[in-house]
């Protein structure tokens, strides 16, 4: 599993110019599943998420987490995040998930999530054309990859 973690002011997602998902404050999570992925990667990963301390303190220090701010997230699946780009120049995506597996995990991960903030939090549609808008606030943008747990 693989997340790339952004710092937002504000964030939405819009499918079929309609808006799906919208937040203010907090953390656009895009979000890549490999057929490996599992229920220890989830527990990980959200927990890894929720606590980073990524949004600034009251002297401007990047010390406080979702939790303590009590920001928002949208969680977006993406696979293009597990391409392999090591052969030619055309990325291959054979490490994604397909849906039978992704969808559950997906869904499994929001869900762990919104256990651990409290709260809903926004999403994208499995599979949809999706228009990410966001304004990357800092910019703070972080990878984690559980493969590696960097």
């Amino acid at each position: 599993m693989k997340a790339v973690i952004q710092r937002v002011s504000r964030a939405s997602v819009t499918i079929d110019h309609k808006v799906v998902s919208q937040i203010d404050q907090g953390l656009l999570i895009l979000l890549g599943i490999t057929s490996t992925d599992d229920h220890e990667a989830i527990q990980w990963l959200s927990n890894k998420i929720v606590n980073l301390r990524i949004f600034d303190d009251e002297s401007g220090v990047m010390n406080k987490s979702v939790i303590d701010v009590d920001a928002d997230l949208i969680i977006v699946s993406q696979f293009t995040l597990m391409a392999s780009t090591k052969k030619g120049n055309r990325p291959s995506y054979i490490k994604a998930a397909n849906a039978d597996i992704a969808v559950p995990l997906y869904e499994e991960f929001i869900a762990k999530t919104e256990a651990l903030i409290n709260k809903k939090v926004g999403a994208g549609i499995f599979g949809a054309d999706m228009k990410i808008d966001l304004l990357n606030d800092g910019p703070v943008t972080i990878i984690i990859d559980t493969e590696n747990k960097q």
